[in-house]
């Protein structure tokens, strides 16, 4: 299945390229500025992307490159080792053509024998290198097979530098993530010791109001006790008030009793207001006054009279 490179470059690298634009207040752009500023981040994002697809396809292109230089070094490499054991079999002939002639031919021999050390020394450099080679190969053979099977078994990816494509891009998504949290826990620590700054703000100023909350409620203590002093004050002033008020009708009501009696004995009829108590106070004044003066001249009377009799008895008994 074929995967878009536009589509998957986009959204693997969609959190990376994007620049975050200043905050701006978006009540007050128009709609046309916003536009503007959206084409303008879209191109932003597609020059980076053709960017990372122009680096992708250099680094593809490398390891192609490498790849041709190693397949071209391991034909060589077989020739040489067909050629060799080629000249390993002319070699024998040779070899088995020299024992067989005369012993004159041994000083030729010896330089052949000699060649054939020296040969031998190389064929097997030369077959442990091969077996080196041919391990290296067996052993890298595993990922050459692996990615083929994922290959196959994905719907993702159509081609094994797409799979070499994706881990690079994990690679590097990996690496990226690591330095956000990196810099995502040194904005963690310093927002911990704003915190803890801020905490203990705060906390001197929970002290200090409580301090002042503290002074406020003895004072509202200190007012609650004079306004209950107060209140008893009052209270009482009331009662007191009360029962002069109280008093002040009975003697009104006496006062007003007192006056009906006096003119009822005066009989004569005097308006005088119900509320006016001091008037009618004056006239029972006066009226006592009158009272008072008949009956002290009354008492002088009978006096006098008394007084008489016990003048003229001792002249009654001289006759």
């Amino acid at each position: 299945m074929a995967v878009n490179l536009d589509d998957y470059f986009r959204s693997t690298f969609e959190d990376k390229l994007l620049v975050k634009m200043p905050e701006r207040e978006e009540d007050h752009l128009t709609p046309a500025t916003r536009l503007l500023e959206k084409r303008r981040e879209m191109a932003e994002v597609e020059q980076a992307l053709n960017a990372q697809k122009e680096e992708f396809q250099m680094k593809m292109e490398s390891l192609q490159q490498r790849r041709e230089e190693l397949d071209h070094k391991e034909h060589n490499l077989k020739e040489s080792l067909l050629k060799f054991d080629k000249f390993l079999k002319e070699n024998d002939s040779k070899r088995a053509r020299a024992v067989r002639k005369t012993h004159d031919e041994k000083e030729l021999r010896k330089t052949k024998e000699k060649d054939i050390e020296k040969l031998k020394e190389e064929i097997e450099e030369l077959s442990k290198e091969r077996d080196r080679y041919q391990k290296k190969l067996e052993k890298n053979s595993i990922y050459q097979k692996y990615m083929e099977k994922v290959q196959e078994t994905s719907d993702e990816f159509s081609e094994i530098r797409e799979i070499i494509a994706r881990y690079q891009t994990l690679v590097a998504t990996h690496l990226d993530l690591l330095e956000r949290e990196q810099t995502n826990q040194d904005a963690i620590e310093k927002e911990k010791a704003k915190l803890a700054k801020f905490s203990e703000e705060k906390n001197n100023e929970i002290l200090y109001y409580n301090n002042q909350l503290a002074q406020l409620q003895t004072r509202l203590d200190q007012a609650q006790s004079r306004a209950v002093k107060w209140e008893s004050k009052w209270a009482h002033i009331q009662n007191t008030a009360a029962k002069k008020t109280l008093l002040l009708g009975r003697i009104k009501i006496a006062t007003h009793n007192l006056f009906q009696l006096v003119n009822k004995h005066l009989k004569q009829q005097t308006t005088v207001p119900l509320e006016n108590t001091a008037l009618q106070l004056e006239k029972i004044q006066m009226f006592i006054q009158d009272l008072t003066q008949i009956t002290t001249e009354i008492k002088r009377a009978e006096a006098a009279n008394q007084q008489v009799p016990a003048t003229s008895q001792p002249s009654n008994t001289a006759q």
